[in-house]
């Protein structure tokens, strides 16, 4: 990675607005970018979340209502390492006052994958009072899965690392199993509990109706494991690697269901983003929903943005301030 400066302003596009950053988030996928694991074409600029305020709008978005000047945040958009970034107009939401811009930045990504995770990804197989497994609810994303499967009134079993157990408890988790880290790094000891009789305990021997699972290589199989008959393994990221190809047999003894699922398919249309978006801003509004904003890095330091999200140091949401 590296800083460009004096690099030019993208071109203002037809049914398009052109943001002012003032932040950009930093996500899991940015480094799947980075590293070649999701493929992308060289050279690019990162990123696909930001905030901050439109500097200027095409004639179709003015018609749509959206001003020079307004406070928004994106997601879904390429290139927000930068200080502007021309975004489609029905991809920005304008972000109400009770709520700051570096929160509201933080919902672009995580909170929406929370949100279709614990809404939409699991195509109801898991119904209120019913248990649902989330991994790494100490950090993330799945720190505002925990929140919003408590809101929508599913019985949750989160895990996470010693170190991130009163962040893990604050999200309201009925049970919580912590793991030893690695040593020398923030990262939790997967082999540290045996996670599946554990499960099994809590649930009375049924196992869970739905495992939201972002951490991939180190935890499939034993998402699989822990999932009740007719249950569903939501993966959706790859914290630790990715989870390796598998036959469908392993589902078999539960006539199991699994999903990867991605946020752009969860935001298709209009409507649905911003039905997602005013869930999201009334329940912070309401004091319903509590997001950590963790670390703020200067754009200039963009790799240590990257190094600090990897090693697993995070205990909330990381942005770049621009």
């Amino acid at each position: 990675m590296k800083v460009e400066h004096d690099y030019p302003v993208p071109k203002l596009q037809p049914g398009g607005v052109l943001v002012k950053n003032k932040y950009s988030g930093i996500n899991f996928i940015d480094t799947y970018h980075r590293s070649g694991l999701y493929k992308r074409e060289l050279p690019f600029i990162g990123g696909q979340e930001g905030g901050g305020f439109i500097a200027a709008v095409s004639p179709e978005a003015e018609a749509q209502g959206v001003k020079v000047g307004d406070r928004v945040a994106y997601s879904s958009v390429f290139q927000t390492y930068a200080e502007y970034t021309a975004v489609p107009a029905n991809k920005v939401v304008t972000v109400p006052e009770e709520v700051p811009l570096d929160v509201a930045v933080s919902c672009g990504v995580q909170g929406m994958t929370a949100h279709y995770l614990t809404h939409s990804a699991h195509a109801g197989l898991v119904k209120p009072g019913e248990w649902m497994l989330i991994h790494g609810t100490g950090s993330g994303t799945c720190q505002w899965a925990a929140q919003m499967a408590k809101l929508r009134g599913y019985k949750v079993i989160g895990t996470c690392s010693e170190s991130k157990q009163d962040i893990a408890r604050a999200t309201g988790v009925d049970e919580l199993i912590v793991y030893k880290e690695a040593q020398g790094t923030s990262y939790e000891d997967y082999t540290s509990v045996d996670l599946v009789p554990k499960v099994m305990e809590i649930t009375g021997g049924e196992g869970v109706k739905a495992v939201i699972d972002g951490i991939g290589l180190a935890t499939w199989e034993t998402s699989i494991e822990v999932l009740a008959r007719r249950g569903i393994f939501v993966s959706f990221g790859n914290a630790s690697g990715a989870v390796p190809a598998f036959p469908p047999l392993r589902f078999i003894n539960k006539s199991g269901f699994l999903t990867r699922p991605k946020l752009n398919d969860y935001t298709v249309t209009r409507e649905e983003l911003m039905s997602r978006a005013n869930d999201i801003y009334g329940w912070l509004a309401k004091g319903e929903l509590k997001v950590v904003v963790d670390r703020c890095f200067p754009l200039e330091q963009a790799k240590e943005g990257h190094d600090y999200l990897e090693a697993g140091k995070s205990r909330g949401k990381v942005l770049y301030e621009i």
